[in-house]
């Protein structure tokens, strides 16, 4: 059997390395092809040599989160591949650009059924679009499962846990020994918070970016804030003052916010990597997808309110009795026995 797995971002290289590893023990071929949605080295190149990635055999180099410009390319490399199933991840433009791609082969959807209910959001309108052209849904929980049962979803549904619970299992530790950020940094577990802003509707806009920023400033520090690069282009557009460290490889930014006492985000990987290492999260979006973080009482939804942003960080505390969700860091074992016939 042969799969091509379409990735472009650091989510996606994340999540692909566990589920790589299990496609290998399974005896499956996987042909990795990179959109080049993220194109910086610090983004892309560092996480496929931190995780053990293989080369991928395809790499578009369009420097573009366009997912018509990455069409094509995918296109030409399903062609020549023709593979089993072409397997996307999440709700990115190289997800997306990778279900429509496919043609007339199955597709194979991680993470499907997920739903903000805001479609504001482009990475919401992607996820319906995905969803609607995939043949198998591959749901992180029972409530994404329903979700795509009221909406009348073609696809097979099954419900296999989350493949980012494989990675924080398998990579968390290994952080933490490895990485030596908190010495570099001059921190002590426990005593700041992380900060990441990279959301296409926070970062193209500049009053909600100016919001966010001043919220972020009156934080207790210290604040740890690795910038993706068009956020720090923006926040340096605007004027605004905030310390910035550079964007870190998947290693030290685990290290980093597993031993964190709050994470201030917009990033839907990183609200989930928070419930698991029992951190507790300011999101900084006036909706999530992972809403059960939010019951829960892992997560608070702040918006772009500086009052809140800060207030809620103040008061930010990890309910002692929260449930284990999204499955058992076993994930990527169930995809790879779901992808055989």
């Amino acid at each position: 059997m042969r799969i091509l797995s379409v990735v472009g971002n650091r989510p996606q290289f994340i999540k692909s390395a566990p589920l790589s590893l299990a496609l290998r023990d399974a005896g499956i071929d996987e042909v990795v092809l990179h959109t080049g949605q993220h194109w910086d080295a610090s983004l892309s190149g560092i996480f496929f040599d931190e995780l053990g990635l293989g080369e991928p055999r395809y790499r578009l180099e369009l420097q573009t989160a366009d997912a018509g410009a990455m069409e094509p390319g995918i296109r030409a490399a399903v062609e020549a591949e023709r593979p089993d199933w072409v397997l996307v991840y999440g709700d990115t433009n190289s997800t997306l650009a990778g279900a429509r791609a496919a043609g007339d082969l199955p597709v194979a959807h991680v993470e499907a059924g997920l739903r903000s209910f805001d479609l504001a959001m482009p990475e919401e309108r992607n996820r319906i679009a995905v969803d609607r052209i995939s043949t198998l849904l591959l749901c992180p929980d029972e409530r994404s499962s329903a979700q795509l049962e009221r909406e009348g979803v073609s696809g097979r549904r099954v419900v296999v846990g989350d493949v980012m619970a494989d990675a924080v299992r398998l990579f968390g530790p290994l952080a933490r020994e490895r990485s030596r950020i908190l010495d570099t940094l001059g921190l002590q577990p426990r005593e700041y918070a992380v900060a990441t802003v990279h959301r296409e509707a926070n970062v193209t806009q500049p009053e909600r970016l100016r919001r966010i920023v001043e919220g972020l400033l009156r934080v207790e520090r210290p604040v740890v804030f690795p910038a993706h690069p068009r956020t720090r282009a923006a926040i340096e557009r605007l004027g605004l003052e905030i310390p910035l460290v550079d964007p870190l490889g998947y290693l030290d930014l685990a290290a980093l916010a597993s031993q964190a006492r709050v994470l201030l985000t917009d990033s839907g990987g990183l609200q989930k990597e928070a419930y698991w290492y029992r951190v507790p999260c300011v999101t900084m979006r006036p909706s999530t997808e992972w809403v059960d973080t939010v019951d829960a009482g892992g997560n608070v939804l702040v918006d772009d309110d500086p009052d809140q942003i800060a207030a809620a960080a103040a008061a930010a505390r990890f309910p002692d009795d929260a449930p284990q969700l999204y499955g058992d860091g076993h994930a990527s074992e169930r995809i790879a026995a779901t992808l055989y016939p």
